[in-house]
């Protein structure tokens, strides 16, 4: 793990997919709608569980692993995200103690915005749908920029929608590609520990700050203390 000198944390920004919010029920029942489309077995959440940060693909790969290239996969991206689309919300839910991170965030002023992978207008319509939109300093998708992470061009933009120094911020996410973004810009990083990490992920080579093993491990990261 990397120690920074501690300084005061003007905004906290979160994946999306795995850090706040358990869209892993949501995202496989599109996927197994899909598959029974096309007349093959459904995909078990425990196979389907650890795929969910990496996006549509990933997923899709799970049950057409004969196909090679994205370019394969775009008119099935297309039916997996409209299929998601519809039920976007049925199950998808915040992880435990998050609204209490949330709540602690806004209790004491400091704001809080997503840093995401997920196409905006999906990004959007979840949020929404979730009472989550409005609270957010700022909320940067896949589209929103010319780059997804690990490109540093979405935290950079979070950063001046949320008119915060990027070295002042907190970043969580469950993916090393979120770790390597907030690395980039100089954000201090957390894994969460609760989120979709796969058996053969090594959090610890990322480099973070810290692994949390539950979202209230969060607040003590907050400099001043909130806790």
């Amino acid at each position: 793990m990397t120690s920074k000198a501690s300084k005061e944390t003007e905004a906290v920004f979160f994946d999306l997919d795995g850090t706040l919010i358990d869209t892993a029920p949501d995202m496989g029942n599109a996927l197994n709608r899909v598959l029974e489309n096309h007349g093959r077995e459904p995909v078990s959440e425990e196979t389907y569980r650890p795929q969910v940060s990496h996006g549509s693909i990933a997923l899709l790969r799970l049950g057409f692993p004969e196909l090679q290239g994205k370019e394969a996969f775009t008119e099935l991206r297309m039916e997996f995200l409209d299929a998601y689309e519809t039920d976007i919300s049925r199950d998808s839910h915040l992880f435990p103690d998050i609204e209490t991170v949330l709540t602690q965030l806004e209790a004491n002023a400091i704001p809080w915005g997503i840093i995401t992978n997920k196409p905006e207008y999906l990004t959007h319509k979840l949020l929404t749908r979730m009472n989550l939109f409005q609270r957010c300093c700022s909320v940067v998708s896949a589209d929103t920029t010319s780059h997804a992470k690990p490109h540093p061009a979405p935290m950079l933009l979070a950063c001046e929608l949320a008119t915060v120094a990027p070295d002042k911020c907190l970043y969580i996410g469950d993916a090393k590609r979120d770790i390597d973004a907030g690395r980039a810009v100089n954000m201090t990083t957390l894994i969460a520990g609760w989120g979709y990490l796969g058996l053969h992920d090594d959090p610890v080579s990322w480099n973070a700050e810290a692994i949390l093993q539950q979202p209230l491990m969060i607040l003590d990261h907050i400099n001043p203390s909130i806790n």
